[in-house]
């Protein structure tokens, strides 16, 4: 008599595959806390200033029109002045933890964007532009599937923050660049070690 095997359902396989790919992105046992600029460790959920320093001018992360956009949906440093936070953005992970580890996978959304604004406003990366692979808001058929996670940089309590394709894995530095109107947009660099270093500033906080 033959012994029948059932089939295994395609929606186990799917499964494994998304295991796989959450399990091997999750930040090691050494991975450190990231930290705001008052030292205490970013809450998974926290609202946040991301705040660029050394080499790049004006303040925080904020929303701006470009091209032909009637929305804002480009990610941009803050030309208003240089003690401008800009907007506050919502910092968080899929994993149920209660802090912010160097390298797991986030999600970075608005905490305020305009009502134009597609919702979630979360941060995404667009190809096929102009000034390369940009960060923006939903609403291009261009977008780049990944993730961000926040590195270490080479300056104690700084840090960078990198997006990694899904396709291929391979990652790069969020960085500036300015375009001929003199907006800074956020852009992946091409170059290692050639993105932003920021901190962090809890939404809450106050001065600057």
């Amino acid at each position: 008599m033959k012994t029948l095997i059932a089939p295994i359902p395609s929606t186990f396989f799917f499964s494994l595959f998304l295991l796989s790919i959450f399990t091997s992105n999750l930040p090691s046992a050494a991975a450190d806390v990231v930290t705001d600029r008052d030292g205490d460790a970013l809450m998974n959920g926290g609202t946040y200033h991301i705040l660029p320093l050394f080499g790049v001018r004006d303040g925080g992360v904020e929303l701006a029109a470009t091209g032909n956009e009637t929305c804002p949906l480009t990610v941009v440093q803050s030309r208003t002045s240089k003690i401008f936070r800009g907007l506050p953005v919502i910092i968080s992970s899929p994993y149920r933890i209660a802090y912010i580890n160097e390298a797991l996978i986030l999600n970075l959304a608005f905490a305020s964007p305009p009502s134009c604004a597609p919702t979630p406003p979360k941060w995404t990366v667009v190809k096929d532009l102009p000034e390369g692979l940009a960060v923006k808001l939903p609403g291009y058929s261009s977008t780049v599937s990944g993730w961000f996670k926040i590195e270490k940089s080479s300056l104690e309590y700084l840090y960078k923050v990198v997006f990694c394709a899904r396709s291929g894995g391979t990652c790069g530095e969020v960085g500036i660049s300015v375009d001929d109107e003199g907006m800074s947009r956020l852009v992946l660099t091409e170059e290692e070690d050639d993105g932003i270093i920021v901190e962090f500033m809890k939404a809450s906080s106050v001065g600057v």
